[in-house]
């Protein structure tokens, strides 16, 4: 080999050392920028830690107790000394003869939250943004945020004073000459009751993010649909329902997720044995199984259930609305 060989030789070595040296320039450069970020949003650092602290204490470390749904746990063996049975507690959760009655209960009645309870909180909004009178508007507004601060047990308590058999309406009722009829005993009015207990509750919370949807669609799209001769209905069919899809859809996949989870309190203070046929759900079976009984590990694998199926109606809606151009949940 030549000097002038040698000498080219040299050069490529000293051509190819920052490609060897690549990867950890550029986690040098990564760390770098890290770093010079987190000194520049340190303050936004220390407001977002309390709430992942509550998600990982609250939501990520209790997590390691989905393993009581492949135990037989006992309490005086402790979770590492309770026997593994494997599946054993779901394939008898699944051929359990309740769990079909269970299944059509729990289906029925979120189905009835889907078709009434969740389009309330949108009709309510739109027809709120229609009125003019602020004050007036703010006046009803404060109306129907309010029962949403009223617990389930008072609620309950309401309708037992008043649709009871010796309710108000009861009374009301017999007195114009009519047949006294107790309601919270109707198996065939249960779910309608249930459906009509969350609406008056909650509905008017939820106008809440629908009226910030509003707030945000540009008001020159309302002047242009003016100019084109368009009156109120069209106003609101093609320029404030468009503004606020984005919001419907991304809430109603929110909502698929909890089709099994149709609340404990309510429908645990509202049931009764006359109506137990209807109102029996995964959420007062977990309970009746896992405190009632010391079932603590049939009642994990009813939350598993529940929890697996909410997430694959969450990842097939978020897909169904993404392939129809929509942005979905994530």
């Amino acid at each position: 080999m030549t000097k002038s060989q040698d000498t080219a030789l040299s050069a490529d070595k000293q051509v190819q050392l920052p490609h060897q040296n690549a990867s950890p320039h550029r986690l040098r450069r990564w760390l770098t920028g890290w770093g010079r970020t987190f000194r520049q949003e340190k303050y936004l650092y220390v407001l977002a830690l309390p709430g992942l602290l509550f998600f990982i204490l609250f939501k990520y470390v209790p997590m390691w107790g989905l393993t009581l749904a492949f135990n037989d746990y006992s309490p005086y063996l402790g979770f590492f000394k309770s026997e593994w049975v494997g599946f054993a507690n779901f394939k008898s959760f699944f051929l359990n003869p309740d769990f079909w009655l269970l299944f059509r209960n729990t289906l029925g009645i979120s189905f009835l939250n889907i078709l009434f309870f969740f389009p309330a909180p949108i009709v309510l909004a739109l027809l709120l943004n229609e009125l003019r009178n602020m004050a007036v508007k703010r006046w009803i507004q404060t109306a129907v945020y309010f029962p949403h601060f009223l617990s389930w047990v008072v609620i309950a308590g309401i309708c037992f004073l008043t649709l009871g058999g010796d309710g108000i309406v009861n009374h009301l009722t017999v007195n114009a000459g009519g047949k006294s009829v107790d309601y919270l005993t109707n198996s065939s009015t249960f779910w309608a009751l249930l459906t009509a207990q969350s609406i008056w509750k909650d509905s008017g919370w939820g106008t809440i993010i629908f009226l910030a949807a509003l707030a945000g669609i540009n008001p020159e799209l309302y002047e242009a649909a003016r100019m084109d001769g368009a009156g109120r209905w069209k106003q609101a069919l093609y320029v404030t329902l468009p503004g606020i899809k984005a919001t419907i859809i991304i809430l109603l996949i929110l909502r698929l997720g909890q089709v099994l989870d149709t609340g404990f309190e309510q429908i645990y203070l509202m049931s009764s044995s006359a109506v137990t046929q209807v109102a029996d759900v995964f959420d007062t079976y977990a309970y009746r199984m896992g405190i009632q009984n010391g079932r603590f590990s049939f009642a994990t694998t009813v939350g598993i259930f529940k929890s697996v199926v909410g997430l694959i109606l969450v990842i097939t809606a978020n897909r169904i609305a993404k392939r129809f151009g929509e942005e979905g949940v994530y």
